[in-house]
């Protein structure tokens, strides 16, 4: 019946054929009764089970979508506001959160729309681009979750190598390439590798991997291949290393206390300072493989032969596990990260009272702010002096250096005390 209907309204037998498998997999959620598909006069079919199932679901993903869509906002306003913020490796989180964002904010309305109304209303081409929104986000996350990993390696385990490393330019290089592998993983379901097709309680869309056809299996093993279980690979390699090296100097350290070496010792401050940004990114990351986790079992399942196993609730509950990830970024570092703190209080001040920001720590953060403003302030005039009494006499040269002086000093906020050649 399936079958005939599609084939009368798209003159598709490969699509009916596909309709026809995802409704035989339709099995039963919980009840022992049979699940039934019914068309309803759409191109897409239903699956019969409580409407509270989709109204539950719908409420939930409602719920993550509006947590993800502010709080990850708050971290692109917080780290685009704030100058201490504002370095080459935070540009990587300042990306996690706009994929994110994007995730939620393409996801959210059209998964909720779907479930209020109990079938999949968009069309083809709405699927398709839904589907393709979630899978081009979703993998420039993991990416961009493994570059962190990467960076804080390079930080942690070779630290006077990665002083000059990582510039603004080339953070934008390693985000260009990010999106542009993501983009190439994304798009083959449009050109016939695979298909981007609903799934589970017929609200969503994703890839195909349902379908066992050789070609399906392929890009699904390549998939969880290079944007799953490598970049997941790296992150641990880069992880265990970080942990030998902060554990080395921890021993280090209990040798300077014999030896008394100061280098050690400030070596080593700086050191648990970036394992502490460390230790935050690998919460995001375990949160987020976690979360991916049992969507990649259900895929996994399929991809094995397994699809009939599968009951509707089983696909979809996975999915919203899946995009649940999208909240972990803003949450963990409003908890964990003194600075992302400070600065949402510093900039939302009405949320200062929900972060448990102290006033002293508004009035340091303030007075850092300040006082980076003003070392590079007067390390430039320092600069200008330096040039210009190299080409004048001494007498032009003290003049020209107080000229200096002068317009240096019209930056709102900084004076800058007067320089004597």
């Amino acid at each position: 019946m399936v079958e005939e209907v599609l084939c009368a309204r798209n003159g598709s037998a490969e699509r009916a054929e596909r309709a026809e498998r995802a409704g035989m997999m339709l099995l039963e959620p919980a009840a022992p009764t049979a699940t039934t598909v019914a068309m309803v006069h759409e191109l897409f079919p239903t699956v019969d089970v409580p409407d509270h199932a989709h109204y539950t679901i719908g409420a939930v993903i409602f719920a993550i979508g509006i947590t993800g869509i502010v709080g990850n906002f708050l971290v692109l306003y917080a780290f685009t506001r704030s100058h201490t913020l504002r370095t080459p490796a935070n540009m990587f989180i300042i990306n996690l959160a706009i994929t994110d964002f994007f995730m939620c904010a393409t996801q959210t309305p059209v998964f909720f729309i779907s479930s209020m109304h109990k079938r999949w209303i968009f069309g083809e081409k709405g699927c398709e681009l839904y589907a393709f929104c979630g899978a081009l986000f979703g993998i420039c996350s993991m990416i961009t979750l493994m570059v962190i990993a990467v960076d804080r390696y390079f930080v942690i385990t070779q630290p006077l190598n990665s002083i000059n490393m990582l510039s603004k330019k080339k953070a934008l290089l390693v985000l260009t390439f990010a999106w542009v592998y993501s983009l190439g993983w994304s798009l083959p379901p449009f050109f016939g590798w695979s298909a981007y097709v609903p799934e589970g309680l017929m609200t969503s869309c994703t890839w195909d991997y349902m379908t066992f056809t050789s070609s399906v299996r392929a890009y699904t093993m390549l998939l969880f291949t290079f944007v799953f279980f490598i970049p997941l690979i790296i992150i641990i390699y880069c992880y265990v290393f970080i942990f030998r090296a902060v554990r080395n100097s921890g021993q280090d350290v209990r040798k300077m206390n014999r030896n008394n070496t100061r280098d050690t010792l400030k070596r080593f401050n700086k050191m648990k300072k970036e394992w502490k940004m460390a230790k935050v990114a690998l919460i995001v990351i375990m949160l987020f493989v976690i979360s991916w986790s049992p969507y990649s079992l259900v895929a996994l399942t399929a991809f094995a032969g397994y699809a009939d196993m599968l009951t509707p609730y089983m696909n979809s509950v996975p999915a919203v596990i899946a995009k649940a990830s999208a909240i972990h970024n803003p949450i963990i570092y409003a908890i964990t990260h003194p600075k992302y703190r400070v600065a949402i209080a510093k900039y939302i001040p009405f949320l200062r009272v929900l972060l448990c920001v102290p006033q002293r720590e508004l009035q340091s953060f303030h007075s850092s702010f300040m006082s980076t403003r003003y070392s590079i302030v007067t390390s430039r005039a320092s600069d200008v002096s330096r040039n210009m009494s190299q080409s004048r006499t001494a007498k032009s040269s003290a003049s020209d250096i107080e000229s200096e002086e002068h317009d240096c000093m019209d930056i709102p906020g900084i004076q800058i005390p007067r320089i004597v050649p």
